[in-house]
């Protein structure tokens, strides 16, 4: 999908920019959840936007497809219904398994979120997301591969990016007063920049697929504590989520601070956890009805940082998935509004330094947001790597309700800013956690 155009480029909304196609206020590399929600604040707040996808709509994305009360807010906010009629799926809460227990856990009812999460295949969720940016006035060029930064001279600052597209020969330059990647995980624009992942960060991986199953239509997301290869108990969970319809989505994920990472085999791994299933569930080789994808997660802040001679860095790109839970779409969204909002500001200035000191303001909205709550992540997924500190958390906090419920609103990230007393516990956590840079 490529535009042509002699000297001006006309959004989807009708503006006109009276520049040509190859031009934008700001070009965003990558329509991930993260590159969709920055391209449709920046175009709802009249700047000139072009998206460049590598892959085309609809695509596969490894992923657990369930989303949390977080992760709904942001849907609401960019005006997306998430009716169940508009093929959404609701779940009321956690149900969590763990040594020898089961229990469920209602999402927290709060004023700042939801109180249900939602399932939807990423394949519809990303597509949704990019159009909603076009809705928006945004321009999205989908098969345009990125391959490298196009730089100032003068002063080594990104000013654009060169690429290739699907069915074209030779390369092409589009040149941006701002470019922000959101190119995900591997980021090669970041990565092309110098801005490499840092190794004092935690890391993830997930590997997925679905299955035909009885199970499509649960009611709770549902989280598997104990996993065990041989006698190695591992940092990380099992899920299944109902898909409703006729699938769930069935997967793991795993930490990098246990002696395991790198010596495991994950695909083996799940196929030997789903043999302990109960057979009417369904999870056999029979009923796979997609091959077992794997992904890294990028966890704390594992690329810093955000901003770099006129490159900002935004969801996984940035490293910005939740190192409690592995939850990245809510933080995909939520960093791109804020990164959104403070290009809008920064371009509305008159003179190049006060846009700078703006832009240069990014990485301390992100820590404000984040920081001390994913530096007490840090901590807890050290924690976690110790398999006997994890058997005796997991032992004994499933016999009591009352603390995984505080858990639950922790690991989720879900409080009021004046809540009740978990409420107060948790942010009171993230205010004294020290916020290394």
């Amino acid at each position: 999908m490529t535009e042509h155009a002699p000297s001006s480029t006309q959004t989807s909304n009708g503006r006109r920019t009276g520049r040509p196609v190859d031009e934008a206020d700001v070009i965003v590399v990558g329509a991930g959840p993260a590159g969709s929600t920055t391209a449709y604040y920046l175009a709802q707040a009249g700047l000139d936007v072009l998206m460049l996808e590598k892959s085309t709509f609809p695509r596969e994305k490894v992923c657990g497809d369930g989303l949390t009360p977080r992760g709904v807010k942001a849907l609401v906010a960019m005006g997306i219904s998430v009716s169940e009629q508009d093929g959404w799926v609701r779940n009321k809460g956690l149900r969590v398994i763990g040594a020898g227990q089961r229990l469920e856990l209602p999402w927290p009812e709060l004023s700042s979120y939801p109180g249900y999460g939602l399932v939807r295949p990423r394949t519809d969720l990303d597509q949704m997301l990019a159009r909603r940016a076009q809705q928006a006035g945004a321009r999205l060029l989908e098969g345009v591969t990125v391959t490298g930064p196009v730089l100032d001279d003068r002063t080594g600052r990104i000013t654009g990016v060169t690429s290739k597209s699907a069915g074209e020969d030779g390369e092409r330059s589009y040149r941006g007063r701002i470019v922000v990647a959101a190119d995900g995980n591997s980021s090669r624009l970041s990565v092309a920049m110098g801005l490499r992942k840092r190794d004092d960060r935690p890391l993830g991986v997930a590997v997925r697929t679905y299955y035909q199953s009885p199970r499509h239509d649960d009611d709770h997301l549902e989280s598997w504590l104990d996993l065990w290869d041989g006698d190695r108990l591992l940092p990380g969970y099992g899920w299944i989520f109902g898909m409703g319809d006729g699938t769930s989505n069935v997967g793991l994920g795993l930490l990098n601070t246990s002696a395991a990472f790198g010596h495991t085999d994950y695909h083996a791994l799940l196929r030997k956890w789903l043999a302990g299933m109960p057979a009417e569930w369904g999870f056999t080789e029979e009923n796979r009805t997609q091959p077992i994808r794997g992904a890294a997660l990028p966890m704390g802040f594992n690329r810093t940082p955000h901003y770099y001679r006129g490159l900002l860095l935004v969801g996984d790109a940035g490293g910005m998935v939740n190192p409690f839970n592995g939850e990245g779409i809510a933080y995909a969204m939520e960093t791109g509004e804020i990164l959104a909002r403070t290009i809008a500001q920064a371009l509305a200035r008159a003179r190049r330094a006060e846009t700078e000191r703006v832009l240069a303001g990014y990485p301390r909205a992100l820590s404000d947001a984040y920081g001390g709550y994913y530096a007490v992540g840090r901590l807890f997924v050290k924690a976690i790597g110790r398999p006997g500190l994890m058997r005796f958390a997991t032992q004994h906090a499933m016999s009591r309700p009352a603390l995984m419920a505080f858990a639950l609103k922790l690991l989720a990230n879900l409080t009021d800013p004046r809540g009740d007393a978990s409420d107060r516990l948790v942010n009171g956590l993230s205010r004294l956690a020290p916020n290394p840079k």
